[in-house]
Parts: structure tokens; sequence; C-alpha cells
């Protein structure tokens, strides 16, 4: 069992080349901010705070510039290539490379949304709620990644997912209605998905397996079984398999006490016939 350490401040000089690069190549295209805002479909600040480095360049965003622009794929390679602590916090660095190879994950969380199920509003609102708050443009790193990461859910074969989440989960309301609405939307809409399990815990259970707290069960491509969780400074990542089998186990037994799929996507339609 590792325990990394705390994370420390990022450097924000790499998104700051990829937005100069973005302004040089819209400026050699003679394009202002707003037309090249108008071709993209965003808005003109969205432009300006990517130029200025306040806003990371998505990797959506980097594809189509680079078709616009004529950049021959420059700004996607150069996206592809920021340096892993411009993305993520370094103690969540580690499990991430796994999380991309990953060919079955297995996630519990009692406090917000999975990661990998959220909306971009939602993320942004989770992220407003740092202690110390984020800055603008590590905030938009932390969203831009976060959607980033849920790439794998889409890979031409992507892992088998289950997903269980707390009951008080989906009684919040982070970034208000409007964004609760959309995120209960989607997750009604990841019900669906082929090769997917989405749960919910119910409250007022009388017994519960996971008391202790969320955590994530991955299984890599050579069949290696890990487990972590992430504590309020900090992360574990697990590779003993007596405690990763311990957390298997109680993830067994959360699966027979979480509403089964029909239940849950029926939960869901009630909470949005209620919107």
């Amino acid at each position: 069992m590792r325990a990394s350490s705390p994370k420390p401040k990022k450097n924000a000089s790499a998104e700051r080349l990829v937005g100069a690069q973005v302004a040089l190549f819209r400026r050699a295209a003679r394009l202002t901010q707003r037309e090249l805002a108008q071709r993209l479909g965003v808005h003109e600040e969205t432009i300006a705070s990517i130029e200025q480095g306040r806003r990371p360049l998505k990797l959506d965003h980097a594809e189509v510039l680079d078709e616009l622009l004529e950049t021959k794929g420059a700004l996607v390679v150069a996206v592809e290539n920021l340096p892993e602590r411009a993305k993520f916090p370094v103690w969540a660095a580690e499990f991430i490379d796994y999380e991309r190879k990953a060919i079955a994950l297995s996630s519990y969380q009692n406090q917000v949304v999975p990661g990998l199920l959220q909306t971009e509003s939602y993320a942004r609102a989770v992220f407003r709620n740092e202690i110390p708050l984020l800055s603008e443009v590590d905030l938009e790193q932390r969203v831009a990644a976060r959607i980033e990461r849920q790439a794998i859910l889409r890979r031409k074969i992507p892992p088998s997912a289950s997903f269980i989440i707390s009951e008080a989960v989906l009684t919040d309301r982070l970034g208000g209605d409007e964004v609760y609405v959309e995120q209960l939307r989607h997750l009604r809409e990841c019900a669906d998905l082929p090769g997917l399990s989405l749960q919910v815990m119910p409250l007022g259970r009388m017994t519960h397996a996971g008391l202790s707290g969320p955590f994530i069960l991955l299984e890599t491509p050579d069949h290696n079984l890990l487990a972590y969780a992430e504590t309020q400074r900090g992360s574990l990542l697990i590779s003993d398999p007596d405690e990763v089998s311990i957390l298997a186990r109680k993830y067994a037994m959360l699966r027979t006490q979480a509403l089964n799929p029909e239940e849950n996507k029926g939960l869901l339609d009630r909470l949005l016939g209620e919107q």
C-alpha cells in the first residue's frame, strides 16, 4: 500500500504556451477572437481565456481548431503532450495512468457523482467547492482533465464499468437547479449504456458495506487488481492483494445492497419527473 505526498502548486506555463500558439495561429489566419469563437461555436471570452492561459484548451476543441486554422494537428499534439502535472494533481496522476488502460473498473462514491459520469457543469461546481479556492486557470484545468478522462468509456472496446452512488448524492444540488437536472439526465443516459452498470445505494438502510468511505477498483490489461481511495489531503493506490481483496468483497456486498439497474432507472425517472 502506498500513500502519496501532498500535492504541490501547479505550473500553468504549459497552458500559457498552448494559448500563445492558438493566438499565433489565429492571427496567421487573419481571424479575430470573435470570428474564431463563432466558427468554433463558443463565446469570444472562451477564446480570449485560452489564448491568455486562463482556460485549458480541450482536446476536442484542439481538433476543430487544427482544421479551422489549417495547423496540421499541431494543437492536438500540444494538448496531448501537456505534462501530467498540468492536468492532474500529482497524487492522482499514477491512478489516472492505470485508469486509462483499465479493462474493468468499479467505483463506489458517497459524496459526489463519480468523475467519469460528471457533466462539465457539475464538475465545475465540484471544483468550486475546493478549499482553498482554486484560481480560474486551475479550476478550468481540473474540469478539462476530468472530462478528458471520460474518453475511456467511449473506447472502441470500453472497460466493464460498475458505479454505485449514495442516494444522498442525488439530493445535493451542486451548482444549482439547472446543473442538477442536467446531471440527472446524464446519469439516466449513462444507465442505458451497454457494459455500464449504475446503481444507487438507497437512504435508510439498516446495513451498509461502504461506511468507511468511497473507493475504486481497477483491473489492468495484464489482470492485476488495484484499488484507489482518496483522502482529504492525498490518496492511496493499493496493490497489496489482501487489501484489494477486502475492498472487492465490500464492493460485492454493496452491489447486493444497492438498487438493481431497473429500480435505479425508475428512481432517476421519478427525480426527473419532479423537476
